[in-house]
């Protein structure tokens, strides 16, 4: 059986730890901070880390593998295409893994960066800083047409697919959507529901796949909705899907 934790680093990280309950044997995903990852190896000294999953390779992302790596015999596994710190398995698209029992399918996701991936075993999808909560990820490598290709790919998954991406963006992702599309009852449901959470320091992930294509913006670039308030804000029409989501993900850049 696996258990899924997160473990909170800097300011609004996530860390994802998942335990094999089975063989106390663990993993985690983007481990940018090496402390929290101690710390709790520390709290549980009868589990071992055997697995060190990176999805791209922002520093807040992977400043914490070499620390893990010298002090365990985990084996780390990232993107072929970017520089991981101790990088034993160098992936690409359609790759498949085994991790604590699990087969885990890697999908190319570029955008966010240029070689940017992402983790999918049935029902869990571990989508580093390429699709959150209500968002997505800020494009400091790849294209717009980039990133739309990599979030429809996403977004393909079943849709109760649990989405287990590496910030706490929720609240100001969901301002933006409400801001996007003030009309629509879904995202007006989940920014009420967040804003109780947050301020009673809870979680608001994982999220799901059913729920992202219900109220995340950069998944809905074909409503009529959506288009309507971009040709409101620009003057302009008859938008492609990527032309859609580039401009809406220039207005979220400066929200």
């Amino acid at each position: 059986m696996i258990q899924i934790t997160a473990l909170c680093a800097f300011s609004d990280n996530y860390i994802w730890l998942l335990q094999d309950t089975d063989t106390r044997r663990c993993a985690v995903v983007d481990p940018g901070d090496a402390a929290p990852v101690q710390a709790w190896l520390a709290a549980h000294p009868d589990w071992v880390l055997s697995d060190i999953l990176i999805t791209h390779h922002h520093h807040d992302h992977v400043g914490g593998v070499q620390a893990l790596k010298n002090a365990t015999d985990a084996k780390v596994y990232g993107p072929a295409r970017e520089t991981i710190p101790a990088r034993e398995v160098a992936l690409v698209d359609n790759d498949r893994i085994n991790v604590l029992g699990l087969g885990f399918d890697v999908i190319d996701v570029p955008g966010h960066t240029s070689g940017h991936i992402a983790f999918y075993h049935q029902g869990m999808l571990f989508c580093g800083d390429t699709l959150f909560a209500a968002g997505c990820g800020r494009l400091f490598e790849g294209t717009p047409e980039q990133m739309h290709t990599s979030l429809t790919r996403l977004a393909s998954l079943p849709e109760d697919t649990q989405v287990y991406c590496a910030h706490e963006y929720t609240l100001s992702n969901l301002r933006f959507a409400a801001a996007v599309e003030p009309g629509n009852p879904d995202v007006a449901d989940r920014l009420a529901d967040v804003i109780q959470k947050r301020a009673a320091g809870t979680i608001t992930l994982p999220s799901n796949l059913a729920l992202e294509k219900l109220t995340n913006p950069f998944l809905r670039t074909g409503e009529t909705s959506v288009k309507e308030k971009l040709d409101e804000r620009a003057g302009a029409a008859n938008r492609s899907p990527s032309a859609v989501f580039a401009a809406l993900r220039a207005w979220k850049d400066t929200f």
